[in-house]
């Protein structure tokens, strides 16, 4: 994050304007909007300005600007036609350690204006930190289309009766879970549509409802996916946002975790190989522990729960107690990190099925069906493969598969900083050894390896074929 996006209250604050020209005149709006004492200063000024000050709702001093019109200023604009007049008011309103932004050069702002979606009290900022300002319009008419009109109607409600609610529902988690009934359901609906006294009606029976019902835990085992936050399903991340507490493992990218509630308390539970801080015994007693004094708990996984994720031992744990639970399936290693390779898993001319296996080696072996494994017009997926690759590709050789059969391995598979290493059973552990590898990492094995020096289009990167 460049910048920290703050909401600044102005109302009463003198703020000064250096010029008067059409950009600045935009400017004002915004500030007279957000009730400041605006000072302008330029010896000619735009027509619009003029009438601002001819009502009176500026002061406009018609001379060249000096050094000392930024004294007690709260704010400060520099909107000239020329450069150099602009950057010495940015260095002066700098000594004084004054916010100033200077029109279409961020170089010289310590605050910049951003596109604002105005449903008052409801704000919504959108900036891009002065190098894209047309993409910041863009997206805020996007939003401007999917919020409703009347929303600022539903925040003034809900600020009118704050403490009325706070009162008649003590609990932290109680009331969160009755707002979110109030802003996603019909409450909402009628304050849009303009009717305030049934929706407040409506509002009361609610409160009187909830104050006497204790809130139900429930715990939600989301899938994370591979890293790639826009893989997250529409379900994820609704239940990212609801919940209360978080417990997520080594493989949630920072991207994802990213996307979950900002206040929620988050517990980091995540395991690798030869290294258990905290057992999955553990994880199931928090998960219910948690539920059972009323928190909304995300069990946050990387790629899907239910394939090599232990989710189905968390969710007969949780069934067991009596713990009410939602599974939300996410897209898991093998998917995820063989569409972002270029390598797709089965192919008409090459594989006819593919087997998803476990890498993780026990001891100094990796037991499974090297003879099921070895067939040939078939894709195998090892995950957690990084520590037994090499024992991997010579069992396969060993039970008849090829030692130029292709073979690629993904490192961090769908993330900005994505590698993919190929060659094939014979080649790809020596290869391998000339790079840092660090999990999390997927092995491919299979003739659609081929394919990726045509397919490839994410993260080439660090990768060498």
């Amino acid at each position: 994050m460049d910048t920290l996006p703050l909401f600044h209250n102005l109302r009463g604050a003198r703020c000064v304007v250096v010029g008067a020209g059409e950009v600045a005149a935009r400017k004002l709006d915004l500030l007279l909007r957000a009730d400041a004492a605006v000072e302008v200063i330029a010896p000619q000024s735009c027509a619009a300005i003029s009438q601002l000050a001819e009502a009176g709702r500026i002061t406009l001093l018609a001379r060249a600007y000096q050094r000392d019109d930024l004294s007690g200023a709260s704010l400060v604009i520099a909107a000239t036609d020329d450069p150099a007049v602009n950057k010495q008011v940015s260095e002066h309103a700098r000594a004084q350690f004054t916010p100033v932004n200077v029109v279409d050069s961020p170089d010289l702002c310590t605050v910049i204006f951003p596109s604002i979606v105005d449903r008052s009290p409801v704000q919504i900022a959108i900036g891009t930190n002065g190098t894209a300002p047309v993409l910041a319009r863009m997206l805020r008419t996007q939003l401007e289309a999917l919020l409703p009109g009347g929303l600022g109607n539903l925040a003034e409600l809900a600020g009118r009766l704050r403490k009325k609610v706070k009162v008649n529902i003590p609990g932290e988690s109680e009331r969160k879970a009755f707002w979110e009934k109030v802003f996603q359901g019909p409450i909402a609906e009628l304050m849009y549509s303009g009717r305030s006294q049934t929706a407040e009606d409506s509002f009361n029976t609610l409160l009187t409802a909830s104050a006497n019902t204790k809130l139900k835990g429930e715990v939600y085992l989301v899938g994370g996916g591979p890293g790639d936050p826009d893989l997250l399903t529409l379900r994820a991340l609704r239940l990212m946002q609801q919940a209360d507490i978080v417990l997520y493992d080594r493989l949630i990218s920072d991207a994802v975790l990213d996307r979950v509630r900002r206040d929620s308390e988050r517990i980091y539970v995540g395991k690798k190989a030869g290294e258990h801080p905290v057992t999955q015994a553990n994880i199931n007693e928090k998960l219910v522990e948690f539920a059972r004094a009323g928190k909304r708990v995300l069990r946050l996984k990387g790629g899907d729960p239910f394939i090599f994720g232990r989710g189905g031992e968390e969710i007969e744990h949780l069934s067991a107690h009596g713990i009410t639970f939602q599974v939300v399936p996410g897209v898991t290693a093998a998917s995820g990190c063989a569409s972002y390779a270029g390598i797709p898993l089965t192919h008409r001319d090459y594989a006819q099925s593919v087997i998803f296996q476990t890498g993780h080696r026990k001891g100094d072996t990796v037991d499974l069906d090297w003879d099921i494994l070895a067939k040939p017009n078939q894709t195998l997926v090892f995950y957690m493969a990084l520590n037994g690759l090499k024992y991997i590709c010579d069992k396969l050789q060993k039970h008849g598969l090829s030692a130029e059969m292709p073979a690629a391995l993904v490192e961090n598979g769908t993330r900005p900083e994505q590698r993919v290493l190929t060659g094939d059973l014979q080649t790809l552990p020596a290869i391998i050894e000339q790079y840092d590898i660090k999990a999390p990492t997927l092995l491919i094995v299979g003739e659609v390896v081929t394919l990726r020096n045509t397919l490839s289009w994410f993260g080439e990167e660090g990768s060498n074929g």
